[in-house]
Parts: structure tokens; C-alpha cells; sequence
């Protein structure tokens, strides 16, 4: 199997397939110690396979909205220097904890996204990173933005179309969505992520 660097350092390309390094967390396909990262399993993994030069790096802190199980967490994990992990489901959240047990940059967050209250634990970070199933996604983004993202750093927002609307046009979810970003942010990308998921649409976002 050829293994090569990705152009985000910390990932990489077995063959054709997006891989991390560490310790394997959910049942995970494995070559030695590189783990795959299944764009099907983790919109992170698809952005990277449909925009490829994300601005990861490894030293960078990242504040994880809507973490659940922690599947693309533990894979942020293997790349920066620190991720808060912020989830709603206490159910879902003991899941969460299991993998932080073994991975000391991860810190476990169970609150609200729509309603921060925990500024007295998150610095501020490099990366907002954002996969939410609430209705309003911008105004999460933003009020975590405004609280703790750095001059100058990146919001990652995954739109789920079914999530905010259940009856209006995916595309039109999108352009609204994006609409009220543009009132923090600038809009660098966006990248519809069919065909590994459905009716979902990854923002890249510039804090103005």
C-alpha cells in the first residue's frame, strides 16, 4: 500500500483512502498505526476529500460543536494540539468521554452550543468546528465565534439542510444559512458533500 503526506499535516493518503495516526477508537479500519478516515462516516473527511487544502495545522486549538461519539474528534485528536469537544446528549456524550479516557487533548464539553456557557474552560481557539443538528446553525456559529475565535481564524459549518427545514430545497437552506454568516464572516468556500452525505453542505468561513 503507498502511503503519502497529505497537504494538511497529520493526514494522509493510503493509496486513495484519507487516513490519521493513533490509536484506533471506533472499530475503524487499521494499516499498522494509520487509522482510516471514512468521508462516509465523518463530514470532516469528506470536506477534505472535496476541498483538500483546509487550514489545519498541528499546534492549532479547535472548539468542536456538536461532537457526538467523537468519530471525527478522535481523527482531530491525531492532527492539532487541542480540541474542545461540546455535546448536547449526555447519552451520546459517555461515548465522547470513553475517548477522551485515552486521549489527553481532548477536553469533553456536555452544554448547548446555542447557549455557550463554557467560557470559564475554552480558550480561544484557531478553528470553530461545527456539525449541529439543531435550526438555527449561523446564529451557533456566530455567538461561539464571537466568544472564542481568534482574529482571524476559521469557522468549519456543516449545514444540515433537514435539520434547520425539513420542507424547503436544500440549496435554499444553504443561501440563507449563508446569508446570515455573512454578517460575521467571510464566506471562503462551499462545498455541497453528497455523494457521502445527503442534503449537507460544508462552509469555510474567514472571522472579518
Amino acid at each position: 500500500m503507498q502511503i503519502r503526506p497529505h497537504k494538511i499535516t497529520g493526514v494522509y493518503l493510503l493509496d486513495n483512502n484519507l487516513a490519521t495516526r493513533g490509536s484506533t477508537v471506533y472499530g475503524e479500519k487499521t494499516f499498522g498505526d494509520y487509522r482510516f478516515w471514512d468521508p462516509r462516516r465523518s463530514k470532516l473527511a469528506a470536506l477534505i476529500r472535496k476541498k483538500g487544502d483546509l487550514a489545519i495545522e498541528s499546534d492549532q486549538k479547535i472548539l468542536y460543536l456538536g461532537a457526538a461519539s467523537g468519530t471525527t474528534v478522535s481523527h482531530l485528536s491525531d492532527i492539532v494540539s487541542l480540541v474542545y469537544a461540546v455535546e448536547l446528549s449526555p447519552r451520546v456524550a459517555r461515548d465522547l468521554i470513553r475517548v477522551c479516557e485515552n486521549r489527553m487533548n481532548i477536553i469533553p464539553l456536555i452544554s448547548d452550543a446555542y447557549r455557550p456557557d463554557y467560557s470559564q474552560v475554552v480558550e480561544l481557539v484557531d478553528i470553530i468546528y461545527q456539525d449541529v443538528a439543531q435550526k438555527k446553525q449561523a446564529e451557533i456559529a456566530m455567538k461561539n465565534a464571537d466568544m472564542f475565535l481568534k482574529a482571524g481564524g476559521y469557522a468549519f459549518i456543516m449545514i444540515k439542510a433537514r435539520s434547520v427545514d425539513v420542507t424547503a430545497k436544500p440549496r435554499e437552506v444553504y443561501k440563507a444559512q449563508i446569508k446570515k454568516l455573512e454578517e460575521m464572516f467571510k464566506i471562503e468556500a462551499v462545498r455541497e458533500l453528497e455523494p457521502f452525505h445527503k442534503d449537507h453542505a460544508a462552509v469555510i468561513a474567514k472571522i472579518t
